[in-house]
């Protein structure tokens, strides 16, 4: 997967969570729950979004690797990489 499609699937879920969210507003270097007002419920339930979207869980502990949508991408390609 590339780094383009990990990052359409991290918007996407993110979409799911805040439908609100404009998609092509979204910076990729910019913390998530900032652009996009979300609570730690909804962070919960993207993190659940992006499982069910890459078949890739996220352990709590890694929760703060996903702050920004460069920090999302690089996150799950590491984990797609080493799945494969």
């Amino acid at each position: 997967m590339t780094d383009v499609e990990i990052k359409a699937a991290v918007v996407r879920a993110l979409g799911r969570i805040a439908p609100e969210a404009e998609p092509a507003s979204i910076r990729s270097d910019v913390p998530l729950r900032e652009q996009v007002d979300i609570d730690s419920m909804d962070f919960l339930n993207f993190v659940i979004e992006l499982d069910r979207e890459l078949h890739v869980a996220v352990p709590e502990a890694d929760y703060a690797k996903l702050r920004t949508l460069d920090d999302a991408a690089a996150y799950f390609a590491n984990r797609l990489a080493r799945a494969t």
